[in-house]
């Protein structure tokens, strides 16, 4: 997680507070600052370390927790602004300056001071914040409630059968170890040498398509 998530959490710009989502958001930011300084990185406690690989701790979920945040704050944002009068498409122009601003942001503190930019990482969670913002907001501004349940199931199952039922080459279909799973696979072959972990990333482009179910979902909560 980045401290820079906090920019994207805000709430809309509107005078209606949701209390419980501010007390959601305060949570998982203070969840975020104590995952990112546990004292000593030699004596960790074990909630706050990611899993290895199979399962979760509670440190696994705040990065999710921030897109359901987005989603679940894009109804308040986006109705009042229709309810005024605004066009979709100026809405969604505004969405696509502030998907690039993040991705931007995300790009700039990868590659200062170094700018190495032959070896740079170009994944990460700016990154996919961007991603998932642009696609969820324009689902939302463009297809109806049932319509986006529909999008939300589609690429939830649709991510399930690629990584289940797809052969990887030089392994199996199904498999789901780090290296010889389908996703690490296409971030191996699209990203060669610029992975978070050398052969995987955890905001590779395969795993986009479900982070962008989970923002979704928080937009849902109030269709």
């Amino acid at each position: 997680m980045r401290r820079s998530l906090i920019l994207v959490c805000s709430m809309p710009e509107t005078s209606d507070r949701l209390l419980s989502l501010d007390a959601f958001r305060g949570l998982t930011i203070a969840g975020m600052v104590l995952v990112n300084n546990p004292g000593s990185w030699a004596y960790v406690y074990a909630p706050l370390a990611h899993a290895e690989w199979h399962g979760w701790t509670p440190t696994d979920l705040i990065f999710p927790y921030f897109l359901f945040i987005v989603g679940v704050a894009m109804p308040f944002s986006f109705r009042r602004r229709l309810d005024e009068g605004a066009a979709r498409a100026d809405l969604f122009r505004h969405v696509v300056r502030r998907s690039l601003i993040l991705i931007g942001i995300g790009l700039a503190m990868r590659a200062i001071p170094d700018f190495d930019f032959g070896e740079m990482r170009l994944y990460g969670v700016l990154r996919r914040i961007g991603l998932v913002y642009f696609a969820a907001a324009g689902l939302y501004l463009w297809t109806s409630a049932r319509g986006r349940m529909v999008a939300t199931c589609a690429l939830l199952l649709g991510y399930w059968a690629v990584m289940m039922l797809v052969p990887v080459p030089g392994s199996t279909a199904g498999d789901l170890s780090p290296d010889g799973n389908l996703a690490a696979y296409i971030d191996r072959v699209l990203m060669p040498g610029r992975l978070w972990a050398g052969s995987w990333d955890p905001e590779g482009l395969l795993s986009t398509f479900p982070a962008i179910a989970t923002c979704l979902l928080g937009g849902l909560v109030r269709v």
